[in-house]
């Protein structure tokens, strides 16, 4: 019976009492108690036996190794979930607060400025407002002075 209790004795307090029922019966009661008020009231609940001296001889030892086996899964799983809700919680705190940072942050706008080209675009070539000049992407047109003339009429 108390190689059976070692388990559940590692975590936490056990009471163990026992009364006479009848004239044939025991009464046999395991109540594990709470380590500290937040722990669940699931891992402090009572086993109770009630039998004849031989019938606890015989299977009280099996049955409260089910019962100690059966707690410490019950304490494991609690434990996991306590574990993934407060990762969660976390989680579901850093989103919030990243959202909170985007929406102080001001908006840049989507598209990046242009970077000035090494190639002035021909009004800034000709500095004279009177002598327009007329090019394309792909150079000058036809009816466009040539590249050499407008640098021929640059003054400094």
């Amino acid at each position: 019976m108390f190689v059976e209790l070692m388990p559940l004795l590692a975590d936490r307090t056990v009471l163990v009492t026992v009364a006479r029922e009848s004239d044939t019966t025991i009464r046999l009661n395991v109540c594990p108690k709470r380590t500290k008020e937040s722990d669940n009231v699931a891992l402090s609940t009572p086993l109770s036996f009630v039998g004849t001296p031989e019938e606890l001889d015989r299977d009280f030892a099996k049955e409260l190794a089910a019962y100690v086996e059966t707690h410490r899964q019950l304490s494991s799983t609690l434990a996991q979930a306590k574990a993934e809700m407060e990762a969660a919680a976390k989680a579901a705190q850093e989103e919030a607060k990243r959202k909170a940072e985007e929406k102080r942050k001001p908006k840049s706008p989507t598209s990046t400025p242009a970077l000035p080209s090494a190639n002035p675009p021909a009004s800034s070539a000709n500095p004279d407002p009177a002598s327009p000049t007329t090019s394309s992407l792909f150079g000058p047109t036809p009816d466009a002075p040539s590249q050499s003339q407008q640098q021929g009429g640059l003054r400094l």
